[in-house]
């Protein structure tokens, strides 16, 4: 397809308007990225590789969460078990949507049609997408919290707030650019059209997501700054306190590797957001974004294997809640238990599971 040259100085006004015709007007227009230089199979045979290791990561981490604990006891389950659920839900269905656009591309070698199929893998990517951006924002928030106020999020009766707020409003918000039509192929995949949702796009997922990146990695360093200036001091210290110290330690600890396997998962997309705004993307960066953002199921993964060796090394831990419980007759003893019992489960939920 030939697109309108600015350059253009032969000047006859009939070609002029001609070539002007041939300006996308919807990414329908565009042409498919990587067929006219040999780079089609090598952009989307990674990606459905990824994202299938992500799709069977995120499916396993559901199947043994569910295996070891009862789902009639889940709003029992640590915060840290819950988060990631919550996660690999986004995970599976925002791969499921991902591996089909792909697939569909590769095997006709155009775009994905009818288009209001193609508005709907748009639709899925973009709201487990920002679905994921606000949870890990939230869970980066509840670990500074934890170790600078001693306090928790209120997520609500069956965690309603937080669901409400990582699902219901990208939900809403996705539904308004499903409305204006930004919603589309963009040359590559199925997110936001490559003509009619640039700013969308922009808005939507480049700001925002720069946004998150930069918020989360300023609480990640204020979070691991306190641990490790309340690790020196805790040598001073003796009992409750102490008690209290290495407990919220250990729960900020675990938010926190939910921070790190978000930066890891999405700091590709967020320079490639920069980039495409100055100037042309290099082909290599455009590769490690088809890698790196569609392998948050396996990152996932490793973030369920890291907490269950730890509940697991640590099994008297149930105890001194339990028996804290009993005693606790001071502010410092409430703090203490509710730090431990955010991190580790009860004997009673261990027992119902």
């Amino acid at each position: 397809m030939e697109c309108y040259d600015s350059n253009n100085t032969q000047g006859n006004v009939f070609e002029t308007n001609t070539t002007r015709s041939q300006r996308p007007q919807t990414g329908y227009d565009l042409p498919i990225y990587g067929l006219d230089d040999g780079q089609f199979y090598e952009i989307h045979i990674p990606a459905i590789t990824c994202i299938a290791i992500s799709f069977f990561s995120g499916l396993a981490v559901l199947i043994s969460s569910f295996r070891i604990q009862s789902y009639k006891t889940f709003f029992s389950w640590t915060t840290s078990e819950r988060f990631v659920v919550y996660l690999s839900f986004c995970d599976i269905l925002f791969n499921m949507a991902h591996s089909l656009d792909h697939i569909h591309i590769v095997i006709t070698r155009d775009h994905v049609y009818p288009k209001g199929l193609c508005s709907f893998y748009g639709f899925m990517l973009a709201e487990f997408i920002s679905a994921q951006n606000l949870l890990v924002n939230i869970i980066a928030f509840n670990a500074f919290l934890l170790l600078y106020y001693c306090r928790q999020m209120n997520f609500g009766v069956r965690d309603w707030r937080l669901l409400v707020y990582t699902y219901g409003v990208p939900l809403i918000a996705t539904s308004i650019a499903a409305s204006l039509k930004t919603l589309g192929p963009n040359g590559t995949f199925c997110y936001f059209d490559g003509v009619r949702g640039e700013v969308a796009n922009l808005l939507f997922t480049t700001v925002p997501l720069i946004l998150v990146l930069t918020c989360n990695i300023i609480l990640y360093w204020l979070t691991w700054r306190r641990i490790r200036i309340d690790s020196k001091r805790i040598k001073n210290v003796l009992g409750k306190e102490a008690a209290t110290i290495r407990a919220s330690h250990r729960v900020a600890g675990t938010m926190t590797i939910f921070v790190m396997a978000f930066l890891i998962q999405w700091w590709a997309m967020a320079i490639y957001g920069v980039w495409q705004l100055v100037g042309n993307v290099p082909q290599v960066l455009f590769q490690f974004v088809t890698t790196f953002s569609n392998t948050g199921g396996v990152i996932n993964g490793i973030v369920y294997i890291i907490i269950r060796r730890r509940n697991s090394n640590k099994p008297n831990r149930n105890r001194t809640v339990k028996v804290a419980l009993k005693k606790q007759t001071t502010p410092q003893d409430v703090i203490m238990v509710s730090v431990i019992q955010f991190g580790n489960k009860s004997d009673s939920n261990n027992n119902s599971g």
